[in-house]
């Protein structure tokens, strides 16, 4: 059974910088998509960023080169390290991923991907 669990979100000022990690358990690493995904409130659900088994990555234009996806593989951790950040970040963020699922981008929104965690906000304000 895969679980996965987000935490480091947080609020913080326009410009500063979070790091939410997502812990996982019950996947096969050695074939995976894994990505993070954002909802505000009255928004649809939007990828954010996503990392596949074959190395590739995919950003949303709103993210890309602020934000950076990683996988650590010894922790089973997949982290999303955002900077700059922006009001417009604000949203809950969610982590997804799939060991049926080899190539992923972000603009599949996470439809293809059968497993998610809980989220963890994002709050970006002055």
């Amino acid at each position: 059974q895969v679980q996965l669990v987000e935490s480091g979100g947080g609020s913080v000022q326009p410009g500063g910088s979070l790091t939410p990690s997502c812990a996982g358990s019950g996947l096969t690493y050695s074939r995976y998509c894994m990505g993070w995904f954002r909802q505000a409130p009255g928004k649809e659900r939007g990828g954010v960023a996503t990392l596949d088994s074959g190395g590739l990555t995919s950003y949303a234009d709103s993210g890309r080169g602020r934000f950076t996806i990683s996988l650590d593989n010894g922790k089973n951790t997949l982290y999303l390290q955002m900077n700059n950040l922006k009001p417009e970040d604000t949203a809950m963020y969610s982590c997804a991923a799939d060991s049926r699922v080899r190539i992923c981008y972000y603009s599949d929104r996470g439809r293809n991907l059968g497993n998610w965690g809980q989220g963890t906000q994002v709050t970006i304000s002055s």
